[in-house]
């Protein structure tokens, strides 16, 4: 129950005041769909736990939003009750269910439902050359851009290295540098992680960068190097070395690309995750979606609604789509 808690004051604090480092967005409009659509009842769909007038609300976007799959281009509505052969319908109309009773206005719920669920918005995110860890066959690949002094990405990191690590037949992690250029010692602790990475400890200075982000000058980033048993002759000289920078420079070059506005900024299997749905959903829609079943929970697994409430608490709008974040510092990246 703490942890749930907890879970809670961090989801305010992410709403409150924004959940990446270097993102400003504008209030969203206010405005709802006129709640006017009759009632809708979809065999599976369980609506109990809307009012009466969420329901009605609920019940205008699913008989007006378009089926996901491309070749059934109904409402989805229409789509559920023929049992037209598209496996998205149904989980599309649960997902309005859960952002309707969030309270979501019309516009940021129809851009989150077309940001899960429209083909168009998968993009091609390439981790070669990236740290990662997990197997290539895996089903799920998670791509983080993330800066290593921003503290929201500190507050991610084991929420999500705990993700990872419970589902290590189904998901390949790739870390990629975004330095946002706002934080004094983000490049060169980037610099050094590379580096690391360069002698086998890429994923070990990764996780002490991230658990001492008040302490990365050099003097600090030399004492995690020799706390792993690195050379750090070595490693000066590698972070200095030339494909240090252009591996910086590459990834924040994809990341301005894919036009995300602040850290931590989150891609699975190409799609950006926008922190509406507890992260576990996520990827267990993102299998079903597939014709995968999840994989039984391994031990290290936190209990249900731990890690993936966590996930999508501490994450949530982590990928810089949503509109919730006007708190945040007005540099974001262009």
């Amino acid at each position: 129950m703490a942890m749930r808690a907890l879970s809670a004051v961090i989801l305010g604090a992410f709403a409150l005041s924004g959940s990446t480092c270097g993102k400003s967005t504008e209030e969203p409009t206010k405005d709802k769909a006129a709640p006017d659509a009759p009632v809708v009842v979809l065999d599976g769909v369980d609506t109990n736990g809307l009012t009466q007038r969420e329901k009605k609300e609920w019940s205008s976007y699913v008989s007006e939003f378009i089926s996901p799959c491309p070749n059934v281009p109904v409402p989805i509505a229409q789509c559920v009750k023929e049992k037209r052969e598209c496996d998205k319908c149904a989980p599309a109309a649960k997902y309005l269910v859960k952002l309707v009773k969030d309270g979501m206005p019309r516009e940021p719920l129809e851009k989150s439902y077309k940001n899960r669920f429209d083909p168009d918005k998968v993009k091609n995110v390439p981790i070669d050359g990236s740290p990662t860890k997990g197997p290539e066959s895996a089903p799920l690949t998670i791509v983080e851009f993330a800066d290593f002094q921003c503290p929201h990405c500190g507050q991610f990191a084991p929420v999500i290295d705990k993700v990872v690590e419970s589902r290590k037949s189904e998901v390949r992690f790739a870390y990629k540098f975004y330095v946002l250029g706002k934080f004094p010692n983000s490049e060169n602790a980037a610099r050094a992680a590379i580096a690391a990475g360069k002698q086998g400890k890429f994923w070990e200075m990764h996780h002490l960068i991230f658990a001492n982000q008040e302490n990365l000058s050099q003097q600090g980033l030399d004492s995690m190097a020799k706390e792993l048993g690195l050379d750090v002759g070595r490693l000066h000289a590698d972070m200095q070395a030339p494909d240090t920078a252009e591996r910086i420079a590459k990834d924040r070059k994809l990341g301005e690309d894919l036009k995300i506005e602040g850290t931590p900024s989150i891609f699975i299997n190409g799609r950006q995750f926008d922190g509406h749905q507890d992260l576990n959903e996520w990827l267990n829609l993102e299998l079903a979606m597939m014709g995968k079943q999840p994989a039984p929970p391994s031990s290290a697994e936190a209990p249900a609604g731990d890690a993936g409430a966590k996930a999508s608490d501490a994450g949530a709008k982590a990928s810089g789509a949503a509109a919730k974040a006007s708190g945040a510092p007005a540099s974001a990246p262009k």
